[in-house]
């Protein structure tokens, strides 16, 4: 029950638990309504595997139906933002892959194309072929992960196991294009740091042959699975105009029937190129989300393939570059890219020096987490695991 005229005592963030305000040791508190009835207040994380990272969820239960629930951001202490006034343009580009650690890659694309409209660099079109290769296998192998934590969220044990083993392949890329696997640090000013070497180009296609196949397995184990479409169908319905009002992207917002994607909104590097598909749900559930993020990932696919056809075998990799970079003075800039969370932005404000005077990261997860406040009310606790999860939330970017 909600708890109405309930007398609560708040702090100063306004958590909702007042006995864990006031020192209580323990994750549970019950507390006693007016009408004598119970509320059970339930501390989900930071420690905690459905959270998918140091984030807590202040939950206020009756019985196990939530009635409330506030989100707890903050454990991670990242200061990128802070810490990016003190070094240089060309050091910070490995460094932002630690925002997003599942897609350092586009971390790394958002940043040097704002960084290069800054300065006024031009890509070379080899580098730019690189760029979206290596963008959407990582674009692909962030979704298998997402794919595989929220299965195991739900039960499905094999789905995880699955989803690793391709995501590995895909890390097997990774390294052999850029000598890391999780933290690529390849992307530069202007180009990226290397060629493809000539082993990279039977891999990746057998990479992808395999992720097709898998794919049908995926489906077969998991969407068609009647307690998987139980758990998803109809939990955390969000609509067009509440993902809009609350600023949600990618597949929050493509899941509520909203076809907007970067890459097709606001083409940025060579994306207009290449034909796709903007995949989109009608319900903005639980399941819609799903579907889009897992339609996603063919349409990757097709990217890749159409960008391994032509792509120029000779040409430059990077532009020429000054030995010092040095943006106008008073200049500021604004780039965004299509990450697996959604609308990755990035503003620079430019002091003229070569170091940036002030950058604001657009971080996707921070504004789809909001959703899960208003949408958890009413919902299991069960459920409440499911609609986290739905969210794909990375809390390195959150805590930016």
């Amino acid at each position: 029950m909600v708890p109405g005229d309930a007398k609560e005592e708040r702090g100063a963030n306004g958590a909702l638990a007042p006995a864990m305000a006031q020192g209580v040791d323990e994750l549970e508190a019950i507390e006693k309504l007016e009408d004598g009835s119970k509320f059970l207040e339930l501390s989900m994380g930071p420690q905690h595997p459905s959270t998918h990272g140091v984030l807590r969820l202040a939950v206020r239960l009756d019985g196990e139906q939530v009635t409330e629930c506030k989100v707890d951001i903050g454990y991670l202490h990242r200061s990128f933002e802070k810490f990016a006034e003190t070094w240089q343009f060309p050091q910070l580009a490995p460094f932002v892959d630690r925002n997003d650690y599942l897609a350092g890659t586009l971390n790394e694309h958002a940043y040097c194309l704002a960084v290069e409209r800054l300065l006024g660099l031009e890509v070379p079109e080899r580098a730019e072929y690189i760029r979206v290769i290596m963008a959407e296998l990582n674009r692909i192998g962030s979704h298998l992960i997402w794919f595989g934590t929220f299965a195991m969220d739900l039960g499905a044990t094999t789905a995880f196991l699955w989803a690793f083993g391709a995501r590995e392949r895909l890390y097997d890329l990774n390294e052999v294009v850029t000598g890391g696997r999780m933290f690529p640090q390849f992307f530069r000013l202007g180009g990226v740091r290397n060629d493809f070497p000539p082993e990279f180009f039977p891999m990746v296609e057998k990479t992808l042959n395999d992720l097709e196949k898998s794919l049908a397995e995926y489906h077969g184990l998991v969407t068609g699975n009647p307690i998987f479409r139980a758990r998803t169908q109809g939990i955390g319905h969000l609509s067009a105009e509440q993902a809009i009002a609350y600023g949600c992207s990618g597949a929050m917002l493509r899941g509520s029937g909203v076809p907007y994607d970067v890459r097709r909104a606001d083409p940025y590097s060579i994306y207009d190129r290449f034909e796709f598909d903007i995949p989109v749900g009608e319900n903005g559930d639980v399941y819609d989300r799903y579907i889009v993020r897992m339609r996603e990932i063919e349409e990757s696919i097709k990217i890749v393939r159409q960008a391994l056809d032509g792509y120029p075998r000779k040409g430059p990799i990077t532009a020429k570059l000054p030995r010092r970079l040095k943006a106008p003075q008073g200049a500021h800039v604004y780039a965004h890219v299509e990450s697996p969370r959604g609308d990755l932005g990035v503003f620079i404000v430019s002091d003229g020096t070569d170091q940036p005077y002030r950058i604001k990261w657009r971080a996707p997860s921070f504004s789809n987490l909001q959703a899960v406040e208003f949408l958890a009310p009413g919902l299991m606790v069960a459920d409440l695991v499911a609609l986290v999860g739905s969210v794909d939330v990375v809390l390195g970017e959150v805590d930016r």
